[in-house]
């Protein structure tokens, strides 16, 4: 297994950051500039995403094996984490079962529990499985046959980066079957013994559905040095939506690392 990076900054902390799903690494690009002066930021693709290899199958504790592995290969000491959406659960799952790997931890809009809102991607699985691939010509082609299907313009540019092209042939870099057909447990989260006792910080968007009143419970079992931090005009996606408020939390988590 080998997963890909693209290293930003050059300052003194290590701050890993996993993306959501369908997402890539480089998603957080516009964010790890603008710390580059505190931390060496390493913007990994997932398994199954961008440019990092495939699993044969799905399994959140799988899925953060595979990035622990990388960690403890990639790195001689533990690092800052920063997960969003299916990032953020692949990274609680890795600091709960390997927590030498991780220093501090942030977790971004997403909670230790099913989330019932990740099933709006069972209809955005289904619409991207009626591009004809065989009969793509453009880009634009694939962005129009969606339009209905996916009328949010900034969803379906954002599913669309995963569609790639060589030579004549169009296709998925993401494991678009894997992962939609494990959509079920992408919203899960099985039972889990032991805590994390290092820092973390739970970051959600004040106008997203996926962290709600009773999560809090679960969240500081499992993480007893929670703080909580809302970041109150964003929705799901936090760093996109208010870059300034995510940057300045991230700052605070890595200020003394």
């Amino acid at each position: 297994m080998t997963l890909h990076e693209m290293v930003v900054g050059s300052g003194p902390a290590h701050a890993v950051f996993l993306h959501g799903l369908f997402g890539q690494g480089k998603n957080f690009g516009t964010v790890a500039a603008r710390l580059g002066d505190v931390a060496t930021c390493h913007l990994v693709d997932l398994p199954n995403h961008g440019r990092s290899s495939w699993t044969e199958t799905f399994t959140l504790d799988n899925q953060a094996d595979v990035v622990g592995d990388w960690l403890e290969q990639r790195f001689g000491h533990p690092v800052a984490l920063i997960g969003h959406s299916l990032g953020g659960k692949v990274a609680m799952r890795l600091a709960l079962r390997r927590p030498e790997l991780v220093d501090r931890l942030m977790v971004v809009d997403i909670s230790p529990a099913r989330n019932v809102a990740a099933a709006q991607f069972v209809n955005l699985v289904a619409a991207l499985r009626t591009l004809d691939l065989d009969s793509l010509t453009s880009r634009t082609q694939a962005d129009e046959e969606l339009s209905e299907l996916i009328p949010d313009d900034v969803v379906r540019r954002f599913l669309l980066q995963n569609l790639r092209r060589k030579g004549d042939t169009w296709f998925w870099q993401a494991n678009l079957d894997l992962m939609g057909d494990s959509l079920h447990a992408v919203g899960g989260w099985p039972a889990i013994d032991g805590h994390f006792d290092g820092p973390v910080l739970w970051v959600n968007g004040g106008r997203s559905p996926y962290v709600q009143p009773e999560h809090l419970e679960p969240m500081r079992r499992l993480f007893p040095r929670v703080l909580q931090v809302t970041l109150k005009k964003a929705g799901h996606w936090v760093h996109a939506d208010d870059p300034d408020g995510f940057v300045a939390v991230v700052r605070h988590l890595l200020a003394d690392a």
